[in-house]
């Protein structure tokens, strides 16, 4: 009896034959913007809505008749771009702008200086207890602003401050931090307090993605420490110094909790010291949202312009080392 001749191999068709891709276009097309469709939302509802509020109070106010008294006596109404020129015109947001300014120049080039001295120190072989060490500079972003505002303050204070203790039993004068020129060091230290160990984290990433070939190779070829951090490592993290400079900024013409957590504590620090000092004092303080909204979107303004002029300048200096 002879057997069943067999099907040559390919001939029998898979049960469960793969669709093709034009078989159902339209769920295909739609799958990628149903996984953005919750990002989407969140986005539009927490950060484009607001400002879009924002705009639209910027462009409106309040008109008062009468003695304000009464339904229909006050009524929001059209004011086009008086709140901006208003705000553009105000000597206390330019003032506070100088102040912000220049509270900047300090805290800026020390802290990103200090977090990549740090984060050198951290990769050289030579350095013992790192993970404790790390630790150690990265603990003080952990601690919020505003705790921090308060417990530099009181070391601040003449009264209760052991420096000036200290400083009264040695003979030394004791200077005032919370009053004048000083004023601007002990803010910008609670910034640079705060700020250096998370930039720190940042350049120190950074430097462990560098193949240790190259190191080895800058060894070989005579390179003291000091000319492979300077020649090798700091090129290197260029990218991420770039970032570290950019959020910096940010946070700079940001800048609230620790001028008004030191307020109480010293006279010289006004309800407008910043610009979002002004903003707050404006929305809160003399119930004018419409031009306080002015003068946010202008602050966001000038913080995107800042950012994106900052980060083309980068991108293109980027470029023409890579052309090179």
């Amino acid at each position: 009896m002879t057997s069943p001749r067999r099907r040559p191999y390919g001939a029998w068709k898979a049960p469960y034959a793969r669709p093709s891709r034009g078989g159902a276009p339209g769920r295909t097309r739609s799958a990628p913007y149903l996984f953005l469709l919750p990002a989407a939302l969140l986005f539009a509802l927490f950060f484009a809505l607001p400002i879009g509020y924002a705009v639209w109070l910027s462009l409106h106010k309040v008109h008062v008749s009468g003695l304000g008294l009464g339904s229909g006596a006050r009524a929001e109404v059209w004011a086009g771009l008086e709140n901006y020129r208003d705000t553009l015109t105000d000597s206390e947001v330019a003032q506070g702008a100088l102040r912000v300014l220049g509270y900047g120049c300090i805290v800026v080039p020390v802290m990103l200086g200090l977090a990549l001295l740090f984060a050198l120190m951290l990769d050289s072989e030579r350095v013992r207890f790192t993970p404790f060490t790390r630790l150690a500079i990265f603990l003080p972003y952990a601690v919020p602003g505003v705790v921090a505002a308060l417990l530099w303050g009181f070391l601040y204070l003449p009264d209760v401050s052991p420096f000036s203790y200290v400083l009264e039993r040695l003979g030394l004068p004791q200077p005032d931090l919370l009053d004048g020129g000083p004023l601007y060091l002990a803010l910008s230290n609670i910034a640079v307090w705060g700020g250096t160990g998370f930039n720190m984290i940042v350049i120190y990433t950074a430097l462990q993605a560098v193949p240790a070939e190259v190191y080895e190779a800058a060894r070989l070829d005579g390179a003291t420490p000091l000319q492979i951090a300077l020649r090798i490592k700091i090129p290197m993290v260029a990218p991420s110094l770039v970032l570290t400079f950019f959020f910096s900024i940010i946070a700079t013409l940001q800048v609230f909790n620790e001028p008004t957590t030191l307020r109480p504590l010293t006279n010289s620090v006004s309800t407008t010291w910043s610009p979002l000092m002004k903003v707050y004092q404006d929305a809160f303080g003399n119930g004018d949202i419409h031009r306080a909204a002015a003068e946010a979107t202008i602050i966001a303004l000038v913080t995107l312009v800042l950012s994106f002029g900052f980060l083309r300048a980068a991108n293109r200096r980027t470029k023409q080392e890579a052309a090179r």
